[in-house]
């Protein structure tokens, strides 16, 4: 199987040097960067897999990078960083991070969710299936590519929890699903609420009266519009 590369951008070298050897250790290939410049000069000329991005750096700092990423489409994201006020969390999880972890951590856990994430974003697993491609009101969502394509042909950015929210909806069109399936199905721990809001400015005309994405009151949601699968 092919070793995962990892990105992590920290400018503290001996948390950069503890979470590189402890990750090499497991098995992935480490690049380290200190900052956004460094940073951008390996997704240049590298394949990155997922990028592990400290909030605190010098000069641009990671939130700003992360909009800067998400813009432009770029690999899976988990956020490190000492801050756990709840609002840099929920900020975090709305510029599109697809993960995020309040130092000081356990190994152990950074391992188990850098392994989460790759495993909803590595596209040997969605290459497996029969199904390559969800068509729905315009849009196709190409599952081996993982990426979404809108009305004349222009690409839709979605973080990889977005991803898997779609894809459980185009994989059950109709179903009413619980806010507890849908964040089983995204496998994240952050609100369903908000990654459905944020899927909505993306694939509604209106998001404020969703017309594919409706709300089950105090229960869930469910996806209304035609399938039709590739």
């Amino acid at each position: 199987m092919e070793q995962h590369c990892i990105l992590l951008v920290e400018d503290d070298e001996e948390i950069g040097f503890l979470v590189s050897r402890y990750l090499a250790d497991q098995g992935f290939k480490l690049t380290l960067a200190r900052d956004a410049k460094e940073m951008d000069e390996i997704l240049a000329r590298e394949k990155v897999d997922l990028i592990l991005l400290d909030v605190n750096l010098p000069g641009e700092d990671g939130f700003s990078i992360c909009i800067r990423l998400r813009n432009i489409g770029s690999p899976p994201l988990i956020m490190l960083t000492a801050r756990g006020e709840h609002i840099d969390r929920i900020l975090g999880i709305e510029l599109g991070a697809d993960d995020y972890i309040v130092k000081p951590f356990v190994p152990r856990e950074l391992l188990a969710r850098v392994g989460a994430v790759l495993r909803r974003t590595t596209p040997e697993m969605a290459q497996s299936e029969k199904v390559t491609k969800y068509c729905f009101s315009g849009f196709v969502l190409d599952i081996a590519a993982r990426r979404l394509i809108g009305p004349r042909e222009v690409r839709v950015i979605l973080t990889s929890a977005e991803f898997e929210l779609l894809l459980t909806f185009c994989r059950r069109p109709g179903k009413v699903f619980s806010r507890e399936e849908l964040k089983a199905a995204s496998a994240t721990d952050r609100s369903v609420d908000i990654l459905i809001s944020r899927l909505r400015q993306k694939i509604e005309d209106d998001p404020r009266d969703p017309a594919l994405i409706q709300t089950v009151r105090s229960f869930g949601y469910t996806f209304t519009a035609k399938v039709s699968v590739q």
